[in-house]
């Protein structure tokens, strides 16, 4: 056994929401209440609970752009997506091809993995001038 399973840590989240950084100590006890120690406010125990038991993220990456000036665009997700769906999303994102112009907040998927999350563009892309 573990000194951390001595104390009944599960794990250790970092709190992102303000620049203090604290370390948040998730516990289990003997009879399988979690706990959560080492926040310094109430916004960190809440960014610390979300992390622990339904963990999201922002999806930021390029989509390919057809007749774009770029052959890539910077795309992010209108909101936070749960986390055990990002691997999905990605593959939807990487067989998806979009065609110019766009503006930037354009929703270019919409509902993705299920979800009430869109992807949006994050820059406007000018249409390629054939010559």
């Amino acid at each position: 056994m573990t000194e951390c399973e001595d104390r009944g840590i599960i794990k250790t989240i970092r709190c992102i929401v303000c620049p203090t950084g604290c370390l948040v100590e998730v516990r289990k006890d003997i009879g399988g209440e979690i706990s959560f120690q080492g926040y310094t406010c109430k916004r960190g125990l809440e960014y610390a609970q979300q992390e622990h038991f339904d963990p999201k993220r922002i999806i930021t990456t390029t989509i390919r752009v057809e007749d774009g000036i770029h052959p890539l665009l910077p795309i992010r997700s209108d909101s936070p997506l749960l986390k055990e769906k990002l691997s999905y999303a990605f593959k939807i994102i990487a067989k998806t091809k979009v065609k110019a112009p766009i503006k930037m907040g354009d929703i270019l998927i919409k509902g993705i993995a299920d979800e009430n999350v869109n992807i949006i563009a994050s820059r406007d892309m000018i249409k390629k001038k054939v010559e």
